[in-house]
């Protein structure tokens, strides 16, 4: 018998995933922890190998889980946008302005999906300074910005949060003291909450690395410099914290999404916000 991927499991697999925990899954999903939990073990069954680590902690996705995680992002995307939008073609011109740990991540193929199919529509995206992209969003360049609360132009349409995971660089010792840790530098939120929860913790700690850019903590990580916090989707296999006791919890990330008042009711701005939505 082939084999198929129901979009209802993979749904589930997404939402965990993006969640951090099965239960918070099952809160989102309006289902109960065992119903998700079975929908996860028939995804596995499917695919043929497992997709979560699962411990007190929380879930964190398997190399398998990695691998499949942007397929099934990008199918649940297709699947709503081939329902709500056959039949309605959209013209225009949309800028979006990405965080660039989502710009890397699963959000411009789901936008270039969308494109493929109103091929009369312009989308553009650019990950920014947030007085850059201020500036682009007054000047009517950009209509959407997805980001980290405090770095909006605007006040958000709506919010929310999303778990950060530790990134463990190739090599690492977790036992390390002082822990060498990798950050992004500036006034990054996310460098105060790595710094923060191991403070909470007792842990030493120091700065191995720093980087302005996700390109830089990535290729920090890949030489073995340290561990970091990233969104699970920028994730790159072999980074993945396997011993969650060994790292204290991080806190949650909260995103927002703007829009440029004088485009409301713009039917293609209106899809491409509704993009946004389900992809974070």
């Amino acid at each position: 018998m082939a084999r198929e991927l129901e979009t209802a499991l993979l749904r589930s697999f997404v939402t965990a995933v993006r969640a951090g925990s099965i239960s918070r899954a099952a809160t989102q999903l309006g289902q109960t922890q065992p119903g998700i939990s079975q929908q996860l073990r028939k995804l596995e069954r499917a695919v043929g190998h497992p997709l979560l680590h699962r411990s007190s902690a929380g879930v964190a996705p398997t190399r398998a889980g990695e691998e499949l995680l942007p397929y099934a992002e990008r199918i649940l995307a297709l699947a709503t946008q081939a329902l709500a939008e056959t039949g309605h073609a959209l013209s225009g011109h949309c800028g979006i302005g990405l965080l660039e740990d989502l710009a890397a991540s699963h959000l411009p193929q789901a936008l270039a999906d969308l494109a493929r199919l109103h091929p009369d529509a312009t989308l553009e995206v650019l990950s920014l300074s947030s007085a850059t992209m201020r500036e682009a969003y007054d000047a009517g360049r950009v209509q959407l910005v997805l980001d980290e609360l405090p770095y909006l132009p605007g006040p958000p349409r709506w919010t929310v949060r999303r778990p950060l995971a530790w990134a463990v660089g190739h090599g690492v010792e977790l036992t390390a003291d002082p822990l060498p840790v990798v950050l992004f530098s500036g006034t990054c939120t996310w460098r105060s909450s790595v710094l923060e929860a191991l403070s909470q913790v007792d842990r030493r700690w120091r700065i191995a690395f720093e980087s302005d850019s996700l390109a830089g903590v990535l290729a920090a990580l890949r030489a073995g410099l340290g561990v970091s916090a990233l969104l699970p989707a920028n994730l790159e296999p072999g980074m993945v914290c396997h011993d969650q006791a060994a790292l204290p919890a991080l806190p949650d990330v909260e995103l927002g999404l703007t829009r440029h008042p004088r485009t409301d009711g713009d039917p293609l701005i209106d899809a491409v916000a509704a993009v946004l939505r389900r992809m974070v």
